[in-house]
């Protein structure tokens, strides 16, 4: 395990990586339990720029009512997925915001194929705008299940344990609030194992098509979170002089 010294050392390198590197779009890409949000936020902080996120989107929409909102609210209440065409239009209107201008972080957007060139041919009719860099976490597969399975949440204070990794104190209660610790219906083996499927079946198109174009690396998502943020910084940075 590096020493505080080293994951401030690595965060500095990050910094410095900033300095000379327009991010422009990223899609971060990782499988469920990679920590994608928790390094979704570290490059927010490190590059000032937005993270966006087309759940956040759906439901902001939602929220404030707006035309695509009403439209979408329409449909889930009927039961159904909100279409792509509906959801490229409100990735649309977000990327109209000026915070976007430097670039942004895309979580869970382009989903699949048909939505990765729809952005691509997006961005390629913008003069100033930069390609989408695609870069995936990568974390052992048994690690993850590790991650997932040992999960467990203290309903009053909401703290988040792992039986695994960080044990509470007294085997099934918050170090907290002594309270019975608890596992999410979908913390199991059986759900874990169908999401996987899941996210491969839908990325793995887009993976293959921002590797084609070389615009495509993967990270190891196996470190200290510092780290992996640095690791992030310098492959964007390789790969946008690559493009």
């Amino acid at each position: 395990m590096p020493s505080p010294a080293s994951s401030e050392t690595s965060m500095e390198s990050g910094r410095d990586t900033e300095s000379a590197t327009v991010p422009g779009p990223i899609l971060l890409l990782g499988a469920p339990g990679v920590g994608k949000g928790t390094q979704a936020k570290e490059l927010v902080k490190l590059w000032n720029i937005p993270q966006i996120s087309t759940g956040d989107l759906l439901r902001g929409n939602v929220a404030r009512g707006t035309n695509l909102g009403k439209t979408a609210k329409e449909i889930m209440a009927r039961g159904e997925l909100v279409p792509d065409s509906l959801v490229d239009e409100m990735v649309a209107a977000r990327l109209l915001e000026p915070d976007t201008a430097r670039g942004y972080i895309l979580d869970g957007f382009p989903r699949t194929l048909g939505q990765a060139h729809w952005l691509d041919g997006r961005l390629a009719a913008q003069i100033e705008s930069l390609p989408v860099v695609a870069v995936s976490i990568q974390v052992n597969y048994n690690q993850l299940l590790r991650r997932i399975t040992g999960r467990r949440n203290c309903p009053v204070c909401q703290t988040i344990y792992n039986v695994y990794m960080r044990p509470p104190q007294r085997e099934g209660f918050c170090d907290v609030e002594g309270a019975e610790l608890v596992q999410r219906a979908d913390d199991t083996e059986e759900v874990f194992k169908e999401r996987m499927r899941a996210y491969e079946a839908l990325t793995r198109p887009v993976v293959e098509h921002y590797r084609v174009l070389g615009r495509f690396a993967e990270v190891d998502g196996d470190k200290p979170i510092a780290e992996i943020a640095a690791g992030i910084v310098s492959t964007v940075e390789r790969l946008r002089k690559a493009a």
